[in-house]
């Protein structure tokens, strides 16, 4: 008999909505106060949307990233980020490094003297470095991307209503959106919090969660949808109950698989990543909250039709709810 692992019973029946005043709406209140926080306190843009100046690096000798940022933390030029860079059709001796120095006191670029501390205290490390470009990135440039990262954030929002509409119903999509809010909110505000760099990264990692947090809520939502055909006469409370306890195992084990994942990245992936995997983590675990006790509760306080069923075409909320 093959072994299955099993993290959650068959059959379960836990009652999700025993504290539903308490989930709810303390998460209302915990977006709120994301709002207030980043408002107040703000966010700690990284370079891409504060300006500033990247720097290429080649040597002959291997690149030691802890190393080079050994070298130029005495110079207090702020938030430097430096990554090596691969690729094939490099030699075999030619090893590039990209540094990214945040905009010093408002200038669109660093000064060749600043440069020249940089070359100098690099040189320390590894003689045979050279620097061939020097690119900046003004404060007009990253004010547009920051709105670009607004505008992509808002149309993956809105994409995704528009989807849980034409699948199900409109009640569903505001649901699913008040979800949505809930995991960007919370994301957003515990990088204000704790300050921690928001870069184009983070805005990567922010349209990651909007899809894995919309997923894991369309799972519900089409249990919700088959339990709301089979059983007509049973309480839409009860129903939203059910669905959540028929698809937990599949919750549980998505999201405990996927942390396993990112938890080993936070530890072993190294500076460049960690914020966008600790984004990623946080949104997942939001995530799949707000899809058991978010979006279910509107639906709930919104309510749903309960005719479903169609003689020509099948069980359907819209005329698009057959779309796979």
């Amino acid at each position: 008999m093959a072994f299955r692992l099993k993290l959650v019973p068959e059959k379960t029946d836990i009652d999700f909505f025993r504290w539903q005043a308490v989930t709810f709406w303390g998460s209302v209140a915990l977006v709120l106060a994301a709002i207030v926080l980043t408002i107040v306190m703000g966010l700690n843009f990284g370079i891409d949307f504060r300006g500033g100046t990247t720097i290429r690096t080649e040597s002959t000798q291997a690149v030691d990233v802890g190393a080079y940022r050994a070298a130029v933390a005495p110079l207090n030029l702020g938030d430097v980020s430096i990554t090596e860079v691969f690729d094939p059709t490099f030699r075999e001796d030619q090893h590039v490094a990209m540094l990214r120095i945040q905009a010093q006191e408002g200038d669109e670029a660093i000064t060749p003297e600043v440069i020249s501390k940089v070359e100098a205290a690099l040189k320390g490390v590894d003689p045979s470095i050279t620097f061939p470009s020097v690119e900046s990135v003004g404060p007009k440039v990253s004010g547009e991307l920051i709105k670009t990262a607004i505008l992509s954030v808002l149309a993956g929002t809105a994409a995704i209503c528009v989807y849980i509409w034409l699948r199900f119903e409109w009640q569903f999509a505001v649901g699913a959106v008040v979800a949505l809010v809930h995991d960007i909110a919370l994301t957003i505000g515990i990088f204000s919090l704790f300050q921690l760099k928001f870069d184009l990264t983070i805005i990567a990692a922010l349209l990651t969660i909007l899809g894995y947090s919309i997923n894991d809520t369309v799972v519900v939502f089409d249990r919700l949808r088959e339990n709301l055909i089979k059983y007509k006469t049973t309480p839409l409370r009860d129903l939203c109950n059910l669905s959540v306890n028929e698809t937990l195992s599949r919750t549980v084990m998505t999201s405990g698989t996927t942390l396993i994942a990112l938890i080993a990245l936070i530890v072993f992936g190294g500076d460049v990543i960690r914020g966008f995997v600790f984004a990623m983590t946080w949104g997942v675990i939001v995530g799949t909250y707000s899809s058991v006790y978010v979006a279910k509760n509107v639906v709930l306080m919104l309510g749903v039709k309960r005719d479903w069923g169609k003689k020509d075409d099948g069980p359907a909320g819209t005329q698009f709810a057959n779309v796979k």
